[in-house]
């Protein structure tokens, strides 16, 4: 086979997934993910999740291992890397870029105390103007834990990095960062437009622990002679791109412009829109960071809106209410039931604290049962509308903060293979739903083509994007779908007090 190949990878704290594109038609040709059964999470702790990152490298050699023997590409046929990696993830690393412990993950919640202290002595007002988050669990708290509490590891520490600037460190020998991973890390200033220097002050990091910058769109380094001999890649391969996980699936959906909103609903939920200024919301229910095309003459924010208990509590209503019925016959059974469930509200709240709810820890509850007049019928959908009236709660205050939402991007899977699922967000919201077929590691290596030159911009990348389906609102509907979502407004203002 002859032609030239884009390659992304997307390190996830399940897998290492990889996928080659052909960079003429825009197809993948091949992928793969390690390990096949889900990666080990360390938690020697209650509320711990650590990671080997030496496990990634190991996942993305055997990832791309496979993909090049299923395709036949040699590596020299491979143009640029784009990587995108698990967000608000700590690697240390010493001067030979060993690391020094494993990663502390995204889902690790041990440094809450830390932000929390440094948001209530830095004050409200200066982190969330600078921040434009509260510092909260993300990597910085993170690296305040291991100063605190691990000072002989703290000590030997030569930078600090993201699992996708670990990944690309092993690749090229070169430690770098992004304007975008700092700023998942509260670690950028956006009115500075720099480091964050006074949160670097306020904790007693030094600055040489931040790894040079580079932009997230261009040639960050290339795969260094050691690299290629392992991985079978050509030396000088460029990597030109670089986005965490929301950032990147919003990429992957050719989610740019302000107004643009891309959403994912697998175990937790994640709606992510594009605002064209610096803005926050001024209770840090939904995070800001700036977005893989941001910069301070064009501002670019992603306002990341998550709810934890989504695909979760559908999977809790199979396996204990419908357990005797496929996905797709559970879809056919909840549409028996009509819009607003007959008087059923769920809060799908039951998968730990809820950014959204300001922290609060409401747990999952059904209202409104009648023993007499209500099936299982009800149940499932109450929970499917329950999680996208969740979904339209956290948009109401993306909308406050100046974000129109007039079309939501997602990926044909998890929730949104549900049609009842699609019509009741579509319904709720009124936005237009378009479905596409993608993934991270596809949209990485597209990223990569954008960085490398190779499209001339993001709408030449993605020209050759599979849209699925659309659906759109149906107004004949769209005042029972309204009067369902008040009232569940109303059970939750009650259950808030």
């Amino acid at each position: 086979m002859t032609g030239k190949y884009l390659l992304g990878f997307d390190v996830g704290s399940s897998s290492v997934k990889a996928s080659l594109v052909n960079a003429d038609n825009g197809k993948c040709v091949a992928s793969a993910f390690f390990p096949e059964k889900e990666a080990p999470i360390m938690a020697q702790k209650a509320g711990w999740a650590e990671q080997d990152p030496e496990s990634w490298w190991t996942y993305a050699k055997q990832s791309l291992q496979k993909i090049m023997a299923d395709s036949g590409v040699g590596g020299e046929e491979i143009a640029a890397i784009g990587i995108s990696y698990q967000m608000h993830g700590l690697v240390c690393v010493d001067k030979d870029q060993k690391a020094l412990r494993p990663a502390i993950i995204w889902c690790d919640s041990r440094a809450v105390p830390y932000g929390e202290r440094a948001f209530r002595d830095l004050g409200a007002d200066q982190c969330l103007s600078h921040l434009l988050n509260s510092p909260g669990n993300f990597t910085a708290a993170k690296l305040a834990w291991v100063k605190d509490n691990e000072p002989a590891v703290y000590e030997r520490i030569h930078h600090i990095m993201l699992p996708g600037d670990y990944l690309a460190m092993r690749l090229s020998g070169t430690a770098t960062t992004t304007v975008s991973g700092l700023s998942e890390g509260m670690f950028w200033d956006f009115k500075t437009d720099s480091v964050a220097q006074f949160l670097m002050d306020y904790y007693g990091f030094d600055p040489s622990l931040i790894a040079p910058i580079v932009p997230t769109f261009a040639e960050q380094g290339t795969v260094s002679a050691a690299a290629a001999a392992e991985l079978g890649l050509k030396a000088g391969t460029p990597i030109t791109y670089r986005g965490g996980d929301q950032p990147n699936n919003a990429l992957s959906l050719n989610v740019f412009n302000p107004g643009e909103i891309a959403a994912t609903a697998g175990t937790s939920g994640v709606v992510y829109g594009v605002l064209g200024e610096v803005g926050y919301d001024p209770r840090s229910r939904v995070n800001t960071f700036a977005h893989v095309n941001h910069t301070a003459a064009a501002p670019r924010l992603g306002v990341l809106l998550c709810v934890n208990g989504t695909g979760i509590l559908n999977a809790w209503m199979h396996r204990n209410v419908t357990f005797d019925m496929g996905y797709a016959e559970m879809n056919d059974l909840a549409a028996q039931a009509p819009i607003g469930s007959d008087g059923v509200s769920i809060m799908p709240f039951g998968n730990g604290a809820e950014r959204l709810l300001e922290n609060r820890e409401l747990g999952c509850s059904v209202h409104g049962l009648n023993f007499n007049k209500h099936s299982r019928a009800h149940l499932v959908r109450a929970a499917q509308e329950g999680i996208v009236f969740a979904f339209c709660y956290g948009m109401e205050v993306m909308g406050a903060m100046g974000m129109n939402i007039g079309k939501i991007h997602a990926g044909k899977a998890n929730m949104f293979l549900s049609p009842l699922f699609r019509n009741t967000l579509a319904g709720v919201s009124g936005a237009t739903i378009e479905l596409y077929d993608t993934d991270g590691s596809v949209g990485a290596a597209k990223g990569a083509g954008i960085g490398a030159g190779i499209y001339k911009d993001h709408d030449e990348a993605f020209a050759t994007l599979e849209k699925l389906q659309v659906i759109e609102p149906d107004a004949a509907t769209r005042d029972a779908y309204q009067a369902a979502y008040s009232h569940w407004k109303e059970v939750l203002a009650g259950n808030m007090k």
